[in-house]
């Protein structure tokens, strides 16, 4: 393939970006099916052929959101006797709340990067690997297997929807995956994360005879302050896995209280904890549970109680893996001229399932993350053009060499 050929395919790859980002995907709330629709359309109008596998109702309810239909797209290269690998991206974003400064769908080119909700967060990924099947299939060479595309729209709430839903369901099998990640690094390993929510329920009364209610609030503040100091003993609990880091805990939210003259009978607060790869998912959940439920033991007429929003294990490194991670990381050395390195990061990602189901996985992708994290959920979200071209280039070349022969039986 030609300069001249592969300027035209990065052109037709940031335009697809573009038609992407102004495809509202917004999860909350969740309703992803007709943008799904919307998005395997764009693919079909560039020549892609796309399975559309939609979710049945009560399993995309169980896990809160309203509608999802995972595309699937397949290319199969000579006899297809060679690995199948799939390149996984989510299209599913976070709204976009304030502070833009552009059109957060208007998907704006300013300063060489795209700019708009999922430019980085994956939509950038969905586009990068399409374009780099497409430069796959321009190359002059003799290749066999399969690369399939994934694109799913459950990330922001564990997965569970979509690759977990594409391989229990018997719809894909590769040997490898790539998924969305960073230019920069390739990953190898992340974090897992519980989602808890805990209400505590006291009973209201006028704020002129306060003795006669039970306080909700000042029920909570014993909580905060044992959530608060299991932070700090967090910090000393680091993962072995480079780049991981400690385990964390922050309480995003806290809300409650009926009036200013009303004494509390209800708040609820919302709490992420970051599981390291050595943690069991269940008994940090179990643990944490019972830290917040002793914190408020004893205080009359006061009930605690901790529910699960949400809880995904940890990716860790399968056998298998540094089959993929040799060649992904001989060309992104070459291409970026510096050594790449190989590592964990503390996020949390949909890749999990793949890896959980045995399938060595990596990260690699458009994103401009540092210490495998990124800022897209911050206003003005983009992704640099640079970076983009640079990974659609690293994933081309990678492929051509997993689908030679030559490498296959080496």
């Amino acid at each position: 393939m030609s300069e001249t050929e592969a300027e035209a395919r990065f052109s037709e790859a940031v335009a697809f970006l573009q038609e992407l980002i102004k495809v509202p995907t917004e999860n909350p709330p969740g309703d992803c099916a007709e943008p799904a629709d919307q998005i395997a359309q764009l693919f079909e109008e560039r020549g892609f052929e796309v399975e559309e596998h939609p979710v049945p109702d009560p399993f995309v309810r169980q896990y809160g959101m309203r509608s999802a239909t995972n595309l699937v797209i397949r290319r199969t290269f000579g006899s297809g006797a060679g690995p199948t690998i799939a390149l996984a991206s989510h299209a599913d974003v976070v709204p976009p709340g304030e502070n833009w400064t552009t059109d957060p769908y208007g998907a704006e080119i300013r300063a060489g990067a795209v700019y708009g909700r999922g430019a980085t967060d994956a939509k950038a990924d969905v586009a990068g690997f399409a374009y780099a099947l497409r430069s796959l299939e321009d190359l002059d060479v003799a290749l066999h297997g399969t690369v399939e595309i994934h694109v799913t729209f459950d990330e922001e709430g564990g997965g569970f929807v979509g690759p977990q839903w594409l391989i229990e369901q018997g719809l894909t099998k590769p040997d490898m995956v790539i998924a969305a990640g960073f230019v920069n690094t390739i990953t190898t390993a992340h974090n897992g994360c519980l989602h808890l929510e805990v209400v505590v329920r006291g009973r209201a009364a006028h704020a002129a005879v306060p003795e006669t209610g039970s306080d909700a609030l000042e029920a909570a503040a014993p909580i905060l302050t044992a959530l608060y100091d299991e932070r700090k003993r967090l910090a000393g609990v680091v993962s072995q896995e480079a780049g991981i880091g400690s385990a964390r805990l922050t309480v995003g939210t806290i809300s409650g209280g009926l009036h200013i003259n009303v004494v509390p009978d209800r708040v609820v607060m919302k709490v992420d904890r970051r599981l390291i790869p050595e943690e069991e998912p269940e008994t940090v959940e179990a643990e944490l549970t019972k830290l917040v439920t002793e914190a408020a033991a004893g205080i009359e007429g006061v009930e605690v109680e901790c529910r699960r929003l949400m809880l995904t294990g940890a990716m860790r490194p399968v056998e298998g893996v540094d089959r993929l991670v040799a060649p992904l990381k001989r060309h992104a050395d070459d291409i970026i001229g510096r050594d790449v390195p190989v590592s964990g990061a503390p996020v949390y990602t949909s890749a999990r399932h793949y890896s959980a189901a045995g399938i060595p996985t990596v990260l690699y992708g458009s994103s401009a993350g540092v210490a495998g994290v990124t800022d897209s959920h911050a206003a003005d979200e983009h992704v640099m053009l640079d970076d983009f071209r640079t990974a659609m280039k690293v994933v081309t070349a990678t492929l051509a060499d997993l689908l030679t022969p030559a490498s296959q039986e080496g």
